[in-house]
């Protein structure tokens, strides 16, 4: 038995691959995909809205989200006044709504930011981690990124697995030059990390049904 892994606004599917390929049927959504639905490579796609689309009727084995965090992160702090108060609640209403699909699901779920306000609004994040933190995983992973993880219904977070040998890890994600593509390339799941919370997490669904 496997079930269906979702990933809410997810434009790699980055962290749907391992489970994709260990069988799990696998839906990403994110505004920024074409609309409509899509498979590609095994991913479904789902071009919306995430606080208007309806998650289908399913057995879940897993739900994974990683609302923006612009108008959130402490490393754009400086702009926050700028801003007013409606970049901060449409970023609340993400999170909230990424929240209430992860619980209605009833599967192990995570939700993903940088280092954000998130923690003064909602709660202090479960888990931290940097993507070297998974080079055992993936090798061209060896960058720093804080990164925060709220999880719950079970959701295991893996233990570090580290690469020897590779020496200090790159702050890459710091200096991405700018442009249009800078925040999906800051944005983007670190593929060591989604292989190894399948590893941790793949057969929570089985023993649910045993």
């Amino acid at each position: 038995m496997t079930g269906l892994v979702l990933s809410l606004f997810d434009l790699t599917g980055n962290m749907l691959k391992p489970w994709r390929d260990a069988g799990f049927d696998c839906m990403a959504v994110d505004l920024q995909s074409e609309p409509g639905s899509r498979e590609r490579d095994g991913i479904i796609y789902v071009g919306g809205d995430v606080l208007r689309w309806l998650p289908p009727r399913a057995k879940y084995a897993a739900v994974f989200a990683f609302p923006p965090c612009t108008d959130v992160a402490v490393s754009g702090a400086r702009w926050f006044q700028d801003k007013g108060l409606s970049g901060l609640a449409g970023a609340i209403e993400l999170l909230e709504r990424a929240r209430q699909i992860a619980e209605w699901a009833d599967a192990p779920w995570m939700i993903e930011n940088p280092v954000s306000t998130f923690s003064t609004y909602w709660r202090k994040p479960d888990h931290v981690f940097h993507p070297s933190d998974f080079t055992g995983f993936e090798l061209g992973d060896n960058y720093t990124k804080k990164t925060c993880i709220w999880a719950g219904n079970g959701f295991v977070m893996p233990q570090p697995k580290r690469a020897a040998g590779l020496g200090k890890p790159d702050d890459r994600i710091h200096k991405a030059p700018p442009g249009p593509d800078r925040a999906n390339i800051r944005s983007a799941t670190p593929m060591g990390f989604a292989r190894a919370v399948f590893e941790a997490n793949h057969r929570k669904d089985q023993e649910k049904a045993a």
